[in-house]
């Protein structure tokens, strides 16, 4: 009987041991940790947030992408943080997400960094660099090579916090009334190309032209534009650019993995329990791989649908044009870092990180889908 008594007291003994040491603290502060988080939790009042985009509202990829984090958040905080969506336009214009989110307007924005160049030169690099890093490079920078270290400090000064929340892998070059065939067939074209990619275009003798989504099809259906670039062929069909364009090309130098952002509002989220603060950052982090995933399943079957559907004409580029066009950006690039000191230490982080990674994208994903393709 004694014996088995000494048996319950140890067998108890080492679960209350086994708790805390799972736990990481003593034993005696535990209960009382766990009961004040759990009278925290129980008196934290819900919050209600608001979140802008510069997507129209529900469009597939980048509009639902902003659906899927705010669901994520909701449904990750347990109901404590509810996000509502604001498509373009709805709250605010989609050039105005920025300010919206830094002013307190709304809690969160969703955007990509490029469109905030007149911000800050270097949040361009957070977005789309042209012959730049692929949607698993961009990610193996932000979160192990030091870029989401500078990108918080390139956003500081705006009070705002940024997240990466979807990336749509390699683009298409974009939609075309003219057929490109030499850099000459390059000058004079008006074409809607944003960040970068924009600069590029000008010093090739383009028209670069910044116009939100929503516009695009008007823009090159009346011919106020000779050509656009959008995202690839699952946005490019949702925005029926095929009836509006003769010649749809390809790769997309400009965007070759391009990130989509979820910024937030710094008081806002440094008024956060650091849990709940837990939650927003790791919502967007599956956000960003789950956009990806989606457009990597959607795109073939959109690309089918372009072509046999409604008879595209999909073009590669010539390979003199994307070999200037690469020299071209090198220079443009390398320009913007001697904008600013910031500028400059945000790209020769991104410079020298791409020239590691490309060492071993060449003989891993390079070499496996040469070798594939036969």
């Amino acid at each position: 009987m004694k014996r088995r008594r000494f048996l319950r007291q140890l067998g108890g003994g080492a679960l209350v041991a086994g708790v805390a040491l799972g736990a990481g603290c003593g034993g005696q502060d535990k209960p009382a940790d766990k009961s004040a988080a759990s009278a925290g939790r129980a008196a934290f009042k819900p919050l209600n947030w608001k979140m802008v985009t510069t997507w129209p509202k529900n469009f597939p990829g980048l509009g639902t992408g902003a659906n899927r984090l705010a669901e994520l958040i909701t449904q990750m905080s347990g109901g404590r943080i509810t996000v509502k969506v604001y498509g373009a336009r709805e709250l605010v214009p989609p050039f105005e997400v920025f300010d919206a989110v830094s002013s307190g307007i709304a809690e969160l924005g969703h955007g990509s960094a490029y469109y905030w160049k007149g911000k800050s030169e270097a949040a361009q690099f957070f977005s789309a660099v042209p012959f730049g890093l692929t949607a698993d490079e961009m990610n193996a920078w932000l979160y192990h090579g030091g870029g989401m270290e500078l990108w918080h400090e390139t956003y500081a000064p705006f009070g705002l916090v940024p997240m990466a929340a979807g990336n749509t892998g390699v683009q298409m070059a974009g939609w075309f009334n003219r057929e490109i065939n030499t850099l000459e067939d390059l000058k004079g074209l008006k074409m809607r190309i944003p960040g970068l990619g924009g600069e590029v275009l000008a010093r090739a003798g383009g028209l670069p032209v910044s116009l939100p989504g929503g516009e695009l099809f008007t823009s090159l259906q009346s011919g106020a534009i000779d050509a656009t670039e959008w995202v690839n062929p699952y946005n490019d069909l949702a925005f029926g650019l095929y009836k509006a364009a003769k010649y749809y090309y390809y790769p997309g130098w400009h965007e070759p993995g391009t990130t989509l952002e979820c910024m937030v509002n710094k008081p806002a989220f440094d008024a956060l329990p650091e849990e709940l603060q837990i939650i927003v950052r790791n919502a967007a982090r599956v956000a960003n791989q789950d956009m990806l995933t989606e457009y990597i399943a959607r795109n073939n079957q959109a690309l089918q649908t372009l072509v046999n559907d409604h008879q595209v004409d999909v073009r590669k580029l010539p390979d003199t044009v994307l070999d200037r066009l690469r020299d071209l950006s090198d220079q443009v690039v390398a320009e913007v870092a001697e904008k600013d000191d910031l500028s400059r230490r945000v790209y020769e982080s991104f410079r020298d990180f791409r020239t590691q990674v490309m060492q071993w994208s060449d003989i891993s994903a390079r070499a496996y889908l040469n070798a594939r393709a036969g």
